[in-house]
């Protein structure tokens, strides 16, 4: 109908302040949840990050995959001990993370963004010396925690207008290989690449309050008293110390987003709605 192309010409048009703000932005997104667990998420998510590029923003993906790690050591009936309710990785388990993260799942979503036009190259943080890591915790054998980050390599490929799929994988200063949290991947190389947003992909709608309303924007200080109180709690207390890690770091606003909503990164760089909990300081 008419109506809906008329529509669209004005949402277009509305964009326009936007569009102009992230011209040539670095934006570097952590996917993870829902967005990855369906090909047509998968599709969707793809198809916004080459409109991203298509109007300025230089987008870095980084990626999760645990459930995935998970399905193959249960096949390959590998046994995980755990310190503390964490993995412990051992030699064996790197070798399956290895193979799934850089294989599996990192090649999917190179294949995704480029179905949709885009240029992706697929990379962990052992690449050209990305990531160099230092273990955690000596317990829980190679899961690392970054280091330092070299991002040389991803500026290169913004030049070349190309898209980089980072696995959360990185370097000992021994050789070793390093299992990283993929949040605090995403972090760390934001805070590498001074990222205009960091934009934390999940599950839920966003930070809420005590009483279960989404907060749309937040201080570092705020983000400390409800975690001090008990509001902040569980899985979202590692999302929010990477935001306020991020932004230590240099990183200009990080978003804690709900995945699920369709085209939900498109709605919070390019909108007045915005599709999550704006973190800055």
């Amino acid at each position: 109908m008419k109506s809906d192309w008329i529509a669209t010409a004005r949402t277009l048009s509305q964009a326009l302040p936007y569009l102009q703000r992230y011209d040539d932005a670095i934006v570097v997104i952590k996917l993870g949840g829902h967005a990855m667990g369906s090909d047509e998420a998968m599709e969707s998510f793809a198809r916004d990050v080459v409109l991203m590029q298509q109007v300025g923003v230089n987008p870095v993906i980084v990626h999760g995959g645990g459930p995935m790690i998970n399905q193959m050591l249960d096949k390959l009936e590998i046994t995980s001990e755990f310190v503390n309710g964490k993995r412990v990785t051992d030699e064996a388990t790197i070798e399956v993370v290895e193979m799934v993260l850089s294989g599996r799942v990192n090649k999917r979503i190179v294949q995704a963004i480029n179905a949709q036009g885009g240029r992706a190259v697929g990379l962990s943080g052992k690449d050209a010396n990305l990531i160099t890591c230092d273990p955690v915790d000596p317990a829980l054998g190679l899961v690392g925690a970054p280091n330092d980050i070299d991002p040389s390599v991803l500026q290169s490929m913004f030049r070349d207008d190309m898209i980089p799929v980072i696995a959360p994988l990185g370097a000992g200063r021994a050789g070793e290989t390093f299992n990283i949290n993929g949040d605090t991947v995403a972090g760390a190389v934001a805070a590498a690449l001074k990222a205009d947003r960091l934009l934390l992909l999940t599950d839920v709608d966003g930070v809420k309050d005590a009483e279960g309303n989404v907060v749309t924007e937040m201080t570092p200080l705020q983000i400390e008293a409800m975690t001090k109180d008990g509001i902040i709690a569980g899985g979202m207390i590692p999302k929010t110390e990477t935001a306020l890690e991020a932004i230590r770091g240099g990183v200009r606003a990080v978003v804690i987003l709900d995945g699920r909503a369709p085209n939900a990164c498109l709605l919070e760089l390019f909108t007045d709605h915005g599709a999550g909990s704006l973190i800055r300081a």
